[in-house]
């Protein structure tokens, strides 16, 4: 199944593309744009942070996005909030329905402690972000707590976590509207040590729609 195929929409398409497990895209959404990530195969998450394209340091923030909408959770109607308190993005529609954004980015420092030294060279999503992020200036400072796309990590009573096996689906997506100008970090997870991606990573679609 192709990104555009699962997309079921109309109009003139700015970005289609396929991202392997392990890799990743760093893609400039204009204000007002949306940016639809599908999961083309199901269970598989992907790691994405968000950055003011005018500002890297204005970026989101996961412990603002929790305080401000009083939810651990992320869907239909979420506001992505910066660590100023900005409007980065809204999510507009939602085929899967819940999204982490606690459980923050693997890699190879906490595979090993996770999982055993047999990991440590395994590749890792905050390595994808690296990457990615350097063509903006964007390091090691800049990298902090991302959402989860399509991963299910629930929280007991007593705010412990747990890495579950995910609640998406093929085709499933789930569309964001730029609040203002913005570059979207992209890691799609290539873990294999935890249920996150189904115990087998595949590839994901994006697609965006804007002037």
């Amino acid at each position: 199944m192709s990104a555009t195929e699962a997309a079921l929409d109309t109009g003139l398409t700015a970005l289609d593309r396929i991202v392997e497990p392990g890799d990743g895209a760093l893609i400039p959404v204009p204000s007002g744009g949306r940016l639809r990530i599908v999961d083309l195969h199901g269970n598989q998450a992907v790691d994405t942070l968000f950055y003011d394209a005018h500002d890297i340091d204005n970026r989101y923030s996961a412990f603002d996005t929790i305080r401000e909408q009083q939810a651990v959770y992320l869907t239909t109607g979420s506001r992505l909030v910066s660590n100023r308190l900005d409007e980065l993005a809204v999510i507009t529609d939602d085929t899967c329905g819940r999204h982490d954004t606690i459980g923050g980015a693997c890699s190879q420092e906490s595979n090993v402690i996770r999982y055993g030294e047999f990991t440590r060279h395994q590749h890792a999503c905050r390595q994808t972000f690296l990457l990615y992020g350097a063509k903006a200036g964007i390091g090691q400072r800049q990298l902090g707590h991302n959402v989860n796309f399509f991963m299910n990590v629930p929280v007991d009573s007593r705010g412990n976590l747990r890495f579950d096996d995910g609640l998406s689906a093929p085709g499933r997506y789930v569309e964001l509207t730029a609040s203002r100008d913005l570059l979207v970090l992209i890691s799609n997870c290539p873990q294999l040590n935890n249920p996150c991606n189904g115990w087998n990573p595949t590839p994901v679609g994006l697609l965006g729609w804007w002037s």
